[in-house]
């Protein structure tokens, strides 16, 4: 369904800092494409390739428009983890590397009796989850 998900940042350092670590925990790697030019500054993780475009990735990037980057109310990229494990190392990584806790690891019985599942913020306020389905 998606092509891509873009959320922004006011400091591209910063959030490449932050998303290194949070993203190798959920076993991706950062896109070689991206960095800082006269248009845009950006940095993307998951995959890429130019070849017959295949993109599925997450992007981040200062907003064209030059503008603050602000988190949308209601806005929030969810991603897919393999394991509780991995669902806990994405909560520890995004806290050690400025994050802030929206919801520590757990079940949320009230989406389903194994939807396991982290909450954190980026350092601008970006809202993200890690979900493991699985029952262990």
């Amino acid at each position: 369904m998606f092509s891509y998900v873009t959320v922004g940042t006011n400091d591209i350092e910063r959030s490449i800092r932050f998303y290194d670590p949070v993203m190798t925990a959920l076993g991706h790697r950062r896109c070689p494409e991206g960095g800082v030019t006269d248009v845009f500054e950006w940095a993307g993780w998951g995959t890429y390739e130019d070849g017959e475009v295949i993109e599925l990735a997450l992007w981040v990037v200062k907003p064209f428009d030059n503008q603050p980057a602000i988190p949308g109310n209601g806005v929030m990229v969810a991603f897919d983890a393999s394991s509780r494990a991995v669902v806990d190392a994405f909560y520890r990584a995004g806290l050690d590397n400025g994050g802030t806790s929206e919801g520590e690891p757990g079940v949320r019985p009230y989406y389903g009796p194994t939807f396991y599942v982290a909450y954190v913020r980026d350092p601008d306020g970006n809202k993200l989850a890690a979900v493991c389905r699985a029952s262990t």
